[in-house]
């Protein structure tokens, strides 16, 4: 379920500083969007968005997906501006 995703990613805020907005979009499963160092399900729009299946956005917040091969391997797709969802791998590592 995509809120406890997105709760997982609140946790991981805590101590972290993420200027601009950035959405997850995961289809029909829904969508994730960070924005203001919190991450909520309602959708609005981001300056970036990301369109990935709810298990692979599992396995990128996770390491088991680098973010290089998953677009490498059409498994993620960005849109918007760059520079905001290269910020994201600072916020995974």
């Amino acid at each position: 379920m995509l809120q406890d995703i997105a709760d997982g990613i609140q946790k991981g805020l805590k101590d972290k500083d993420f200027d601009g907005s950035l959405k997850f979009d995961c289809g029909d499963d829904g969508v994730i969007v960070l924005v203001d160092n919190s991450a909520t399900t309602n959708d609005r729009e981001t300056d970036c968005t990301i369109r990935i299946s709810r298990e692979n956005l599992t396995k990128l917040l996770t390491g088991k997906l680098n973010p290089v091969t998953g677009v490498a391997l059409g498994k993620l797709k960005i849109s918007g501006n760059m520079g905001v969802a290269m910020k994201l791998g600072q916020l995974l590592g």
